[in-house]
């Protein structure tokens, strides 16, 4: 028998859909990396109703999908560049399932925070940590990540957050906040912000992949240093 899932975290699950189910679910990038995910199987065989949809919208369950972006970026820590997050104090901002900073953890890093607004996904990422065996401070914003590390953090981890150009100011936030930053992003094409620079193009779906999501299939990674203190 395998891994039951966080009751509570099941629970706000099946608040928004009745039915659905949360499954332990192995990432194909970022091997040795397992989320509690929506059950593909399920959801594929399911015909959504008027009021299942306006819950979606209302309060979305983002965090029980692998997003693209964050497979990639976990898989990047995992397989290509370790030495990024190693022995590092290490902020996954916007954290969602927590995948990013799981990865770093496995990578070898000093000290994970994650931090999300939403309490379900602050949630996913303690459920998901657990999963994988690995210490991970989850709490529900950036100035409590960076006091969770006495303000002292070497890298910051973003993926899919930036949705558009409108959150770009954030860029030269994380700078001042950490010495490195790595950003990975599906949807924004391109961050033409110096000093980001794309380092990667990583093609990856988004798990369970429902089909919707294709247009986000190839992720940039950016990384820039921190500013100057």
């Amino acid at each position: 028998m395998g891994p039951i899932a966080p009751s509570r975290l099941a629970r706000r699950l099946t608040a928004v859909l009745p039915g659905a189910r949360l499954q332990p679910t192995p990432l194909p990038l970022a091997r040795g990396l397992r989320l509690w995910l929506i059950d593909d199987a399920t959801e594929r065989a399911r015909q959504y109703t008027g009021p299942e949809i306006d819950r979606i919208w209302d309060e979305p369950p983002y965090w029980c999908f692998c997003w693209g972006s964050g497979q990639a970026l976990a898989a990047h820590l995992l397989s290509a560049a370790p030495e990024i997050v190693r022995g590092k104090r290490v902020i996954d901002f916007g954290g969602g399932s927590g995948v990013a900073g799981v990865a770093a953890a496995q990578a070898g890093a000093e000290a994970v925070v994650a931090c999300d607004i939403d309490e379900a996904a602050v949630e996913s990422c303690e459920a998901n940590a657990a999963l994988n065996g690995v210490e991970m401070a989850c709490v529900g914003d950036l100035d409590a990540a960076v006091a969770a590390l006495d303000g002292k953090v070497d890298v910051l981890l973003a993926a899919d957050v930036l949705y558009d150009r409108s959150n770009f100011p954030w860029l030269a936030d994380f700078r001042r906040i950490a010495s490195d930053v790595v950003i990975a992003d599906s949807r924004v094409k391109q961050i033409d912000v110096a000093p980001y620079r794309r380092t990667h193009t990583i093609p990856c779906p988004t798990l369970p992949n429902l089909n919707e999501f294709d247009e986000f299939r190839d992720v940039g990674i950016y990384r820039a240093p921190g500013a100057p203190r």
